[in-house]
């Protein structure tokens, strides 16, 4: 069902989409923006020989989700807008980015919770930060997942935070990965995430779709391994993210910068943006056909690598909940049913049901 595109973010509280919601929060400096989201389950939507999941894939149909009850996905922002300006996001379209409160962290995924009230305990609730924003310049991200990992301890829910980063250039990037990496070592028991955003090796190409804004792939390198030798790596490797375009990836360089002991690959269709498709950054046939990921998953796993292939659905893709999107940017999902006012979505009440 088709309805026309709404611009005025002042009515809009929820829009559903073919796989969950995208959520409207009143926060204290103005609206942010995230996902409620359900998840089909890595059988159908994942490749990772590792993991024993080998068959191809063609394409992901968009038929029955996992209950929430099995693994909710929310994905929150970070910051109101995005300063980084990397060529292949809309983010930065909704403004430069200025740092989300601790309340407002805690406050989306509160208001995500509160849209299925039916839902009493859920065996994994994966919780991004990756919506808006770069989380490393906000210690709120660190605080918050320490803050709702004692929450949902106590709710019995299995919770596992995750934090995406380009690894920007300057002195923040660093500390905050090192504290990152000692929560989920040592408060998660390795039960989180980090994902490093890399789309490339080859230099020239990275200082030009990320903006001139992220640091070099060997000074991230160097300090992962300064990292990792301080912290260790409990739990999940620590993912190199490729969003898979015409650029290159050297497999053989990239095990030199990052040891295949510490260190995982994930490669992902580029998701559809209004950046992607100005600036020529996309993934012929990404949503259809396997075949543009089995070089690059070829190379990486004969240098070394575990290597997962995730593809979404093109109706993820239609309802702008993929990497790179922002509805505040102004582009409204492709389809969407309708857009719901719920009275108590962007409650700051601390109930205990949510």
């Amino acid at each position: 069902m088709k309805i026309k595109v709404k611009t005025n973010f002042e009515d809009i509280v929820l829009i559903r989409v073919p796989t969950g919601h995208i959520g409207i929060y009143d926060g204290e400096k103005g609206k942010l923006e995230y996902l409620s989201l359900s998840d089909y389950g890595k059988e159908k939507n994942v490749k990772a020989d590792f993991l024993g999941i080998t068959r191809e894939l063609n394409g992901v149909e968009h038929g029955q989700m996992m209950p929430l009850e099995k693994k909710w996905v929310i994905t929150i922002s970070s910051q109101y807008g995005c300063s980084m300006g990397c060529k292949f996001c809309d983010v930065p379209l909704v403004g430069p980015g200025r740092n989300a409160t601790f309340g407002d962290l805690i406050g989306q995924v509160r208001s995500a919770i509160s849209i299925h009230p039916e839902v009493r305990r859920t065996k994994r609730l994966n919780i991004h930060y990756a919506r808006m924003g770069e989380p490393t310049f906000n210690d709120d991200v660190i605080n918050s997942a320490m803050y709702l990992a004692g929450i949902f301890s106590e709710k019995g829910w299995g919770f596992h935070p995750v934090v995406s980063t380009m690894f920007p250039k300057g002195s923040r990037a660093e500390p905050f990965v090192e504290k990152w990496l000692r929560l989920k070592n040592q408060v998660m028991d390795g039960n989180a995430g980090l994902q490093l955003s890399i789309n490339t090796t080859d230099e020239a190409s990275r200082i030009d779709i990320f903006n001139g804004n992220a640091t070099t792939l060997q000074e991230i390198g160097l300090a992962m391994g300064r990292i990792v030798k301080q912290t260790g790596v409990v739990g999940r490797k620590i993912a190199l993210n490729f969003a898979l375009t015409e650029l290159p990836i050297d497999a053989k360089y990239l095990s030199e910068l990052f040891d295949p002991a510490h260190f995982m690959c994930k490669i992902t269709p580029m998701h559809v943006t209004r950046s992607c498709e100005e600036n020529g950054l996309l993934t012929m046939d990404g949503y259809t056909s396997y075949y543009p990921y089995q070089r690059a998953e070829t190379d990486l796993k004969n240098a070394g690598f575990d290597v997962i292939v995730f593809i979404p659905s093109i109706e993820e893709d239609a309802g702008r909940i993929t990497c790179g999107n922002a509805i505040l940017s102004g582009r409204m999902p492709a389809e969407y049913e309708k857009i719901i006012d719920v009275s108590n979505n962007g409650c700051k009440t601390k109930c205990q049901s949510c």
